[in-house]
């Protein structure tokens, strides 16, 4: 056979698919990620704007439009993907409704390629939205701010004397542990020695806020680990009976310690979970758990 190869379908019928293009099945499979991803940060900037009463149509007919379209490049990749690993693109007319002549023509393996090297990714809402309160504690600036303000509240030390430290007036260190300012690096730090916790432990949440990346000597793992034990400090540091019932016990106890403190990495189902009910964003964890898990794959040691 040249290009094509011969599948029997159930009924017996013989349906041709094109040979497999395993390096383009790859591609897909990667782009299919990163849309998923786009989707779940497009999906919250509208979430967050529905919240709010004040939101301009427009507005929100922009994230639909988005959305829309990342849906209809999601399943061009879809269908590029189904060909490129050698399988037969009548198994998705049914669920697509259109025939597979139709889905051919419609997505063409080249322009999908195309598309793909040239597209751009939305960024992620890193900025205060007027949205309601309980949402716009999912910003990482907020997850930063609770977890400082909770830190100052459980020592010893006052505003005024962080103030001192930090040579600015004692309102401008209320407007920091309040959420109402961007916290600089140096101000975190400060605020993590005068009340003894080590500037480390929060440094996750503190790239999350500013949009900093991780950087390439920072272990993987304990990364993600670092920043879901973030998460968990800022809100308060529930029990782990409360999330389960946050959750209606759709992970356990186990899945939480695991995610928490090790060993190794827990699925995405888990790591979702907990970035839901700990008010973070997917958009954020997600990234992380995937360079995460690369890590353990790389390493089956990593604990």
């Amino acid at each position: 056979m040249s290009t094509r190869s011969r599948i029997q379908m159930a009924n017996g019928t013989p349906k041709l698919a094109r040979s497999a293009h395993p390096a383009r099945a790859t591609r897909c499979t990667e782009a299919l990620r990163d849309i998923a991803e786009d989707c779940t940060v497009v999906s919250e900037d509208l979430l967050i704007r529905a919240y709010s009463g004040t939101t301009p149509n427009t507005e929100l007919l922009q994230d639909l439009i988005a959305l829309r379209d990342l849906v209809e490049e999601a399943i061009g990749v879809v269908v590029i993907r189904q060909r490129a690993q050698g399988k037969p693109v009548e198994d998705l007319a049914q669920v697509a409704r259109l025939s597979g002549d139709r889905l051919r023509k419609k997505y063409d393996p080249t322009s999908i390629d195309r598309a793909l090297t040239t597209r751009h990714r939305p960024k992620p809402v890193t900025t205060p939205h007027p949205a309601a309160a309980g949402t716009q504690l999912r910003h990482p600036g907020h997850r930063l701010a609770s977890a400082l303000s909770r830190m100052q509240n459980g020592s010893r030390c006052r505003q005024w004397e962080l103030a001192e430290r930090m040579g600015v007036h004692e309102s401008y260190v209320s407007r920091m542990l309040s959420g109402e300012r961007f916290v600089h690096w140096k101000y975190v730090k400060i605020i993590c020695e005068m009340c003894g916790v080590e500037p480390e432990r929060m440094k996750p949440l503190w790239d999350a806020s500013a949009g900093v990346q991780p950087s390439d000597t920072e272990d993987p793992v304990q990364y993600l680990r670092t920043y879901l034990q973030g998460l968990h400090y800022a809100l308060g540091s529930p029990a782990p009976e409360v999330i389960l019932t946050a959750i209606h016990r759709m992970i356990s106890a186990d899945d939480i310690s695991r995610a928490l403190y090790g060993p190794g990495v827990p699925d995405w189902r888990v790591t979702e979970r907990l970035t839901f009910v700990l008010q973070s964003l997917t958009s954020i964890t997600r990234p992380l758990w995937r360079r995460a898990q690369a890590a353990a794959e790389n390493n089956p040691a990593v604990s």
